[in-house]
């Protein structure tokens, strides 16, 4: 085998072994990636009553992939109403109200419900046996993550490694809404 051919071969095995690794590795974070798209919140309108602050800041969002929801229904806890309560220790469950914070729009087929935890506003369409994200917004310095499956929606609120997420999930029951504090 004269050296032009051997380097011919040469240069056509590299050839064909990156284009089988690139191929590789699209296919890879393509799977990945389809599992975490989500269509863009729709905002609810906002009443002169409850704008009050400046205009926020473009938020910025991660692509660290979280832990799975809870697959257990524990019932939440009230949280305290203080404003300025102590930073959370381990992991633990919360419920605050719903938000009386601004009208929402008439619900057409499910039920229009706001929840306000610390880090943001997370409202869903409550549907009887499904429920969709209407919108998701972050305060001031937190980031926001949102995941949708099938049968859950996550909303992860994050700063300085604080983490407060909302889950709605409705596998074989009625969506239910859920609070995680970190």
């Amino acid at each position: 085998m004269t050296p032009m051919s051997r380097g011919l071969v040469h240069a056509l095995a590299w050839s064909l072994s990156t284009g089988a690794a690139v191929t590789l590795s699209w296919w890879g974070v393509h799977t990945v990636m389809a599992g975490t798209a989500y269509d863009r919140p729709r905002a609810l309108p906002i009443t002169a009553q409850t704008s009050t602050a400046s205009p926020a800041e473009p938020q910025q969002s991660s692509t660290r992939r979280p832990p799975p929801p809870p697959t257990g229904s524990p019932s939440p806890k009230p949280s305290p109403s203080a404003p300025d309560r102590p930073s959370p220790g381990p992991s633990r469950t919360t419920a605050p109200a719903p938000s009386p914070t601004g009208p929402a729009p008439a619900p057409a087929p499910g039920n229009v419900k706001g929840y306000t935890v610390d880090g943001g506003r997370v409202v869903f369409d409550i549907g009887t046996s499904s429920a969709e994200l209407v919108s998701a917004t972050p305060e001031s310095g937190w980031q926001m993550q949102v995941w949708k499956q099938p049968s859950w929606i996550r909303v992860t609120f994050t700063q300085e490694g604080r983490e407060v997420s909302v889950f709605c999930t409705w596998n074989d029951h009625p969506p239910m809404v859920q609070f995680d504090e970190r």
